[in-house]
């Protein structure tokens, strides 16, 4: 089937098909098999310019997992009791399912509308494959764990988001990657010491080795590309390509007035589709290392009463 396939099926009809497959798990399979296909070569064009493709509003899901509201969620503990353990794991395994989604629907929903370069593509391709091997990795922690997906109630506020920027792939970048991706940068330090004094080096081992490095990247390409359609929104035909922050090394003038016009972009998108402040503390070193310093995020932030 992917033989007959490949040269005529577009990456968005790939997309769309991961985004209309229910199970989670099954959703992880097929993305990395259309992964694969795209960075071989075997699903060559990215859309066909001809055609509009209707993108679901929410994409297919079981019903095995219960919903709740962010608000009536249960407390995960500390990973000090197997139970916290298993929550925690859950938790994180249940944050990967959706972002598989996010990252499909990223390129179906807005690569063709916003005439992306190739390059955007590839670098959300690669993310819905990351996502997809987290999922499949917390996947099976949680069975040894003694769990099992759909054991606990979990909410959907990255779909939340999701669905308030339908409309607007800067917001959509800005909130999903630069803003929740980040927060979870934020914290997934504590979680691995967490697991590691908890006696449960197996997942501190494999949040800090596979998901922690590899969520980085992730954040790191919601910047790259909100950059980017700022830039070209500006007129600049090096949209996207400076990776240095502004005042860096080699900075001229007109681009760090160009910086200081993202980073106000920025923070009127925050503000006009994020509920309240950001939450300190923040980590700098990965926010720094996915290209953004404290002047996008601090200013956003939960300020403690003097």
């Amino acid at each position: 089937m992917e033989q007959e396939q490949a040269g005529t099926e577009t990456l968005v009809e790939a997309a769309l098909q991961v985004l209309n497959t229910p199970d989670p798990y099954e959703k992880a399979r097929l993305g990395d098999s259309v992964a694969t296909r795209w960075l071989q070569g075997r699903i060559a064009r990215p859309y066909d310019p001809s055609v509009d493709l209707p993108v679901p509003d929410r994409p297919a899901r079981l019903t095995n997992v219960k919903l709740v509201s962010p608000s009536l969620m249960p407390k995960l503990g500390k990973a000090g009791s197997l139970q916290s353990r298993q929550a925690i794991v859950h938790s994180l395994a249940h944050t990967e399912s959706w972002a598989i989604d996010l990252s499909w629907d990223i390129i179906a929903r807005f690569g063709k509308q916003e005439s992306m370069p190739r390059e955007f593509f590839t670098d959300f391709v690669k993310v819905a494959q990351d996502e997809g091997r987290h999922f499949t990795l917390l996947l099976a922690r949680l069975q040894e764990l003694g769990s099992f997906y759909g054991a606990l109630p979990a909410h959907d506020g990255l779909w939340d988001s999701a669905t308030a920027t339908y409309g607007d792939l800067l917001a959509r970048l800005a909130i999903e990657h630069c803003v929740h991706e980040a927060r979870g940068l934020d914290v997934l330090p504590t979680t691995i010491s967490r697991f590691r004094n908890g006696g449960d080096d197996k997942t501190a081992d494999l949040l800090e080795s596979v998901v922690y490095p590899e969520e980085i990247t992730h954040c790191a390409a919601g910047v790259k590309w909100f950059k980017f359609l700022c830039s070209r929104s500006i007129g600049r035909k090096d949209a996207g390509s400076r990776e240095s922050e502004a005042g860096g090394p080699g900075d001229t003038t007109e681009e760090c007035e160009e910086e200081e016009e993202v980073i106000k972009r920025f923070h009127a998108i925050v503000r006009a589709f994020f509920r309240g402040p950001l939450k300190p503390p923040f980590n700098e070193e990965a926010r720094k290392a996915a290209g953004f310093g404290p002047q996008w995020y601090e200013p956003l932030a939960f300020k403690e009463p003097s």
